[in-house]
């Protein structure tokens, strides 16, 4: 890397880096560092009668040093937490040379440096439980400043807060910011529990295909590949039901796959085109059925993650203890808008959306409108788990007809804090009825609609052979998760979520810069003191270029020979 590339801070610690070597120190051993405790639980077990001290071996980032001659005081943080090491020159150098204290800890060493310490637990003068250190190693070296949070007076300086910066750079966010890395261990602890709740059920975890030749099992738009070996398009899957149905058709009683799902649509606090996602099926079970097994299960994963079946979220307490209300969702769209959808047509409803002053298009039918009017009036408004059920069958095309009431389908969605949490159904097992619904997709996908599915002919040949009466649900992981830990965006619960391209400053070739004279050695220095394209020292007076790029030339000692003003002034002359 170009030396101009770096901040001092950087060029300090490469330099520290250097001289580490220089004396013999590999900065970055290879061997075992062998550790028998964690910050906490030497705080924890501490006790102030032990007749012998407690002996530990423990390693971890230096992310204070207090200084005070011949002995310091560091804060270590290790996979757990911190705690306070004391440290003097004459304990960890017995020997007369005392470089590994007054040379390798006082100066070579930084901030965010991994280091490993043997000694022993106490309690300061002060009252803080600590490690008297009786030998230090250097264990890995930092080249790259943290973003340490300082304190004056109360106020907090340098803090790594930025959304952008943090989810771009989820690895400094985890060391800086306390509370980050709980959230993905209560994230764990949600998998974890689900995971475990479906298996002691009985059911079996599976693993079905992520590049599919047909993107079925929701109505998304698909994120499309190539597949060079085949010469063919394939698509990253949006879901992973009709692979999970045809194991229901090959004999499983039950089978989930808690795994990625992608799809190729907008980003906001509540969507990331690449999330995570628990499908269930379960032969000879209907939609009730699921309802209940579903309370069971989130009240079972809330007391997991915070020990009771309650949690505070935007200043709301949500309960999810069972039973949960039900409400069919055409109900819900006349309890908050005051119409009733119930006997009309499409082009009845079209009307009523004219009426609610939506924006529609020519490509929406029956029931992309239905679903327009409860998303814009009625979603938002539930905030305590909420069952919308008996779906009309216009807006699902893979769910089994209502028992009882004509034009509806044994479904429901879950609601809670105003987002869908689940989608689940009674499942569609009529092969015949199936194919209809698959064209009546087809014709709405002639319309324009990019969302509609397509028609899976191998699905429909499966279910030739006979699919039992069957109950699946579809959870959102990472919205479970928000909810569990009382986060309101999406991004806060994934560690790595989709961003935009970082933005990078454009600059010309070099070859730009040596056809007005240049010489190839000055350009990153030309660019360093921020003429990164030539147009930007067109209108700009040749003595203050020259005086900029001799002090770059001069700060980072590059032993260039500097251009006199004349010179200067014939570069900026040709750029003219």
């Amino acid at each position: 890397m170009n030396v101009l590339e770096l901040s001092e801070q950087e060029i300090n610690r490469r330099n520290s880096l250097n001289e580490l070597r220089t004396m013999g120190i590999n900065p970055y051993p290879a061997a075992e560092y062998v550790t028998n405790a964690f910050s906490t639980d030497i705080k924890t077990e501490f006790k102030d009668d032990e007749a012998d001290p407690r002996q530990v071996s423990i390693a971890g980032r230096m992310m204070s040093r207090r200084v005070m001659g011949k002995a310091s005081f560091i804060e270590l943080q290790d996979s757990k937490g911190r705690i306070q090491v004391y440290i003097t020159r004459d304990d960890i150098c017995p020997d007369e040379n005392k470089d590994l204290y007054n040379v390798v800890f006082k100066r070579l060493l930084d901030l965010g440096d991994f280091i490993g310490i043997e000694g022993f637990v106490f309690r300061t003068q002060m009252g803080e439980i600590s490690v008297h250190a009786q030998k230090l190693v250097l264990l890995s070296k930092s080249i790259k400043p943290l973003p340490i949070v300082k304190y004056k007076d109360g106020i907090a300086y340098d803090k790594f807060e930025d959304p952008e910066q943090r989810y771009r750079q989820r690895y400094v966010d985890l060391i800086v910011n306390d509370g980050v890395k709980d959230v993905f261990l209560q994230r764990a602890t949600v998998i974890k529990t689900l995971r475990n709740f479906l298996d002691e059920a009985g059911y079996t975890e599976v693993e079905t295909p992520t590049l599919q030749s047909i993107p079925g099992g929701a109505s998304a738009r698909p994120f499309v590949t190539h597949f060079n070996a085949l010469d063919t398009d394939m698509y990253m899957r949006i879901a992973t039901e009709l692979y999970l149905k045809r194991l229901i058709v090959g004999g499983f009683e039950g089978v989930y796959e808690i795994g990625k799902n992608f799809r190729n649509e907008g980003m906001d606090k509540n969507h990331n085109p690449e999330f995570t996602c628990l499908e269930l099926y379960v032969q000879y079970k209907d939609y009730n059925w699921m309802m209940k097994f579903t309370e069971k299960l989130l009240e079972t994963i809330c007391i997991a993650v915070n020990g009771k079946p309650e949690r505070e979220i935007d200043g709301k307490i949500i309960s999810f203890k069972a039973p949960y209300r039900r409400l069919p969702i055409l109900e819900a769209i006349k309890e908050k808008t005051g119409y009733d959808l119930t006997e009309m047509n499409e082009e009845q409803i079209r009307e009523v959306c004219k009426k609610l002053n939506m924006e529609i298009d020519d490509t929406m039918g029956k029931g992309k409108l239905i679903d327009e009017i409860f998303g814009e009036f009625c979603e938002g408004t539930f905030i305590q788990p909420t069952f919308i059920i008996d779906y009309p069958v216009e807006m699902s095309p893979l769910t089994k007809m209502h028992r009882s009431k004509a034009g509806l389908t044994e479904r429901f969605e879950l609601m809670v804090n105003g987002k869908e949490l689940a989608n689940a159904y009674s499942e569609l097992n009529d092969p015949i009825d199936q194919e209809e619904r698959f064209k009546d997709q087809m014709a709405l996908s002639e319309k324009g609609d990019d969302e509609a599915m397509i028609i899976d002919q191998d699905f429909l040949r499966a279910l030739q052979y006979g699919m039992p009466p069957t109950s699946g649900i579809g959870i959102g992981i990472d919205r479970l998760v928000m909810l569990m830990t009382g986060k309101t965006y999406i991004q806060e619960v994934m560690l790595f979520p989709q961003m935009r391209p970082e933005k990078v400053t454009p600059k010309d070739p070099i070859v730009k810069y040596t056809e007005l004279g240049i010489s190839e050695d000055w350009v990153p220095a030309i660019q360093k003191a921020g003429y990164n394209l030539i147009s930007d020292m067109k209108d700009v007076n040749p003595q203050k270029i020259q005086m900029d790029i001799c002090g770059i030339n001069k700060k980072y000692k590059l032993g260039l020979i500097n251009p006199s003003v004349d010179e200067v002034t014939k570069w900026i002359n040709k750029i003219k």
